[in-house]
């Protein structure tokens, strides 16, 4: 199996083809290999000994910046962006740091996310604009550890995307990216040309790689271009008929290389680390930080095993002893960590995801419950929300969009912060249980009590004061929520050799009879037709049902491209067979899925923006939405979800159906049409409900919010953390609800003989009656 550096070695050894660019050449770079790493790179210094990376060169910038210019963190992305958009390139807004277009994914991890598609088990790109160039916020979790200790790692940053498909007639490729990369760092930012040097390197991706060359500027990693060209199917490697151009440059990085901070992090959160400073009367004594500062970056929690024996080393070259080297440099670390982990949150929460222990989620409360252990730790008083307004405010340049989400923001983080401290009340009593049993808190037992009970590490140590507590323990509990595990397990259907079915269901919705060719017949139950009207199970919604010829079909699969109707029967391929729909069923699974999108849509505007479809089920009694929300709805909620779900009905809305595709769809509805998941598909059905609501949806539908009737909430409860289902019937079955729901209050007020209007009260003190003779009765017997 090729490995990434075996590739990396092979494509070195061809290094002229992937590596030489003819811009370089012209510049007069000339290529070397690193004496101590066995790496190829580019410069123009001739004396120039090693590669530019670490360990072959260490940070010569902090306090001594490279360019001509000082730039706050959005003045550098408005110079990035005037730079690209002077050489024809497209800036285009940031796309969701929630990922909803890739069943993969949680999260934005990279810039070049944004143009991936699933389509057929195939990673494809699809560009808005080409050439572009996007600011990207990105969620990573598996720096967690590093965050706020080495002064560049994050788990919240925006990434630089510079992208563009080249096929020979539309985009470029290599020579004019590293032309325009080269000419970005020595024009506007006025860094000399012998300061850039570019390393070789290679990128590999899901089923896809290609050569790439990192630019670097005194030891500092500023970009990577990657030159994804080839697939990559089982070791089998090809060149791509269309090439991608994905330069992914850290803003963080560029903004840090002008003003020459001892960390990263004092540039991208100036106004926010002022403030904390303040708030909390941390000293801040810049030139040992400095100092600190150039001898921190060796401190990559991943790399280094001893982290203990590399602060007394760096303790000892300070001159100063491990203690006091914590009580000064820890506070900053926690300040640097809680600015980047309320960053995440700002934009996590604003693109719709809650807190809570499951999927993504639960990375985001791991965040959450670190900056809330960091601040009872150090006993400040800080106030998560208002780091996030600073936050809203500090970007409003970039992203205004994260300033009109704030009162959500707020909404979210008090429940949070509520269930918080809840769990701290909670901690002393389960760790002095384990305590008084002998146990032994070890990594595992950690882990075990942050998955159950939410109880950080951090609070432990408030009780065990010498706990060690693991550098990678965040790390090993975010990783297993990093990306979404869905197994269906079905009966299998061998459909090999057959043609697609051509699905005739979404032409003609209204038609329930009609005439098809029998193709074959599988393990004496399943029929494929040439042709069908029969709606398939699918998206929640369950399949029709009626006959073909005298057999009942009681269920119908679609398996790929190929539609199989289980049957009572057996019937002869080639035979031309009557099909009939059952009528009523169809109505009324249409009824109940048209409702589904209208209820989502309700309890969007009477709860907030947060809420998205985690989950539905329509059959023909009634239909079930599961909504993401962090606590139970209340009963004014459910009531105004069911009265604004009737006005919406009562408005005569028209449901529009068409087919689009999928980069014209997100374009002119926005990734909230994926609320049941993404669609591997290049042309997407969206169904849109007036203006209220866009969903790409497979299920069928009606012509009007009319023809719903009207819409009765039966029952919901929290199914889960930041889950909540919703019941409800429509129509003739909710009317049916109503009348038993009304003959059961006649019957309790005959029963109770008093009018309807008085059952409560006449309940309650039947209650209150039966509770005094249950305790006099309980007397009795004592006696």
């Amino acid at each position: 199996m090729l490995t990434k550096e075996k590739l990396r070695l092979e494509f070195t050894k061809d290094w002229e083809k992937h590596y030489k660019i003819d811009f370089l050449i012209d510049q007069g770079f000339i290529r070397k290999v690193c004496p101590k790493c066995g790496r190829g790179y580019w410069t123009l210094d001739e004396d120039r000994e090693h590669c530019p990376d670490q360990p072959c060169q260490f940070y010569e910038f902090l306090d001594n910046p490279p360019t001509s210019k000082r730039f706050d963190y959005v003045q550098t992305w408005k110079v990035i962006e005037d730079f690209f958009r002077k050489h024809d390139h497209a800036s285009i807004r940031r796309y969701p740091i929630v990922c909803r277009w890739r069943p993969d994914l949680f999260f934005t991890i990279a810039s070049i996310i944004d143009f991936q598609r699933l389509e057929k088990n195939e990673v494809i790109f699809q560009f808005p604009e080409n050439p572009l160039i996007v600011p990207q916020f990105c969620l990573r979790f598996n720096d967690i550890p590093n965050v706020g200790v080495t002064g560049r790692h994050y788990s919240c940053f925006c990434m630089i995307g510079q992208h563009s498909l080249f096929d020979g007639h539309q985009g470029y490729w290599k020579d004019r990216c590293i032309e325009l990369d080269f000419k970005l760092l020595s024009g506007p930012f006025g860094i000399k040309p012998e300061e850039i040097v570019f390393l070789e390197n290679l990128w590999v991706g899901p089923g896809a790689l290609g050569p790439s060359l990192e630019y670097f500027v005194r030891g500092l990693e500023i970009g990577n271009a990657v030159f994804t060209q080839f697939k990559s199917i089982n070791s089998n490697i090809t060149e791509m008929k269309e090439k991608i151009i994905d330069m992914g440059a850290g803003l963080e990085r560029f903004a840090w290389i002008t003003q020459g901070t001892p960390t990263s992090y004092d540039v991208t959160f100036e106004p926010i680390l002022r403030y904390l400073k303040k708030q909390t009367g941390i000293k801040y004594d810049a030139e040992f930080f400095l100092r600190y500062s150039k001898l921190a970056g060796s401190l990559n929690l991943d790399e280094v095993k001893n982290i203990r024996k590399m602060r007394e080393q760096i303790a000892n070259q300070l001159g100063v002893t491990l203690d006091l080297l914590d009580q000064k440099i820890k506070p900053l670390e926690a300040l640097y960590a809680i600015s980047d982990h309320t960053m995440g949150l700002t934009f996590a929460i604003a693109d719709g995801l809650l807190p809570s222990n499951v999927g993504g989620g639960y990375n985001l409360r791991v965040i959450l419950r670190r900056a809330l252990s960091f601040i009872d730790e150090f006993r400040w008083n800080i106030d998560l929300i208002d780091v996030c307004e600073l936050h809203a405010r500090h970007l409003k340049l970039i992203c205004p969009e994260l300033s009109e989400n704030l009162n959500e923001i707020q909404k979210i983080l008090e429940i949070e912060k509520k269930r918080f401290h809840e769990t701290k009340l909670r901690t002393k009593r389960i760790v002095e249980a384990i305590i008084q049993k002998g146990e032994k808190i070890d990594e595992e037992r950690l882990i075990k009590l942050y998955d159950s009970e939410g109880i950080t590490p951090e609070l432990v140590q408030d009780y065990i004061q010498d706990l060690k507590i693991p550098v990678d323990f965040y790390v090993k509990v975010t990783e297993k929520h990093m990306r979404e595990s869905k197994i269906t397990i079905q009966e299998p259907i061998d459909v090999s050799g057959l043609p697609p079915t051509e699905l005739l269901v979404y032409d003609d919705p209204k038609k329930t009879e009609f005439q098809a060719k029998v193709l074959r017949m599988i393990d004496d139950k399943w029929v494929v037709l040439d042709k069908t009207y029969f709606y398939a199970t699918s998206g929640g919604q369950l399949s029709d049902v009626g006959f073909i010829e005298d057999f009942p079909v009681s269920d119908v699969q679609k398996v790929g491209d190929v539609v199989v109707h289980r049957i009572l029967g057996k019937l002869k391929e080639g035979q031309v067979v009557n099909c009939n729909i059952n009528n009523y069923r169809r109505e009324s699974l249409t009824k109940n899925h048209d409702a589904v999108h209208i209820v989502l849509a309700s309890a969007r505007e009477v709860i907030g923006q947060w809420v998205w479809q985690a989950g539905s089920e329509v059959t023909t009694d009634k239909a079930r939405l599961d909504i993401t929300h962090f606590e139970s709805l209340t009963d004014e909620q459910i009531e105004k979800i069911e009265e604004k779900a009737n006005e919406i009905i009562k408005k005569n809305l028209p449901i529009k159906i068409e087919v689009l595709p999928r980069n014209e769809a997100e374009k002119k509805y926005g990734f909230r049409i994926y609320q049941g998941g993404t669609v591997p598909e290049g042309r997407l059905r969206i169904v849109s409900i007036g203006n209220i609501d866009h969903e790409c949806c497979g299920g069928t539908h009606g012509n009007s919010t009319r023809d719903v009737g009207f819409i009765i909430i039966l029952k919901t409860k929290r199914i889960q953390d930041g889950v909540n289902r919703i019941e409800f019937s429509t129509g003739d079955v909710a009317l049916k609800y109503l009348r038993e729901k009304e003959r059961i209050l006649t019957e309790t007020a005959r029963l109770l003989k008093v009018t309807e209007e008085k059952v409560p009260e006449a309940v309650k003190e039947l209650f209150e009656t039966w509770k005094t003779r249950r305790k006099e009765l309980r007397k009795l017997k004592k006696k």
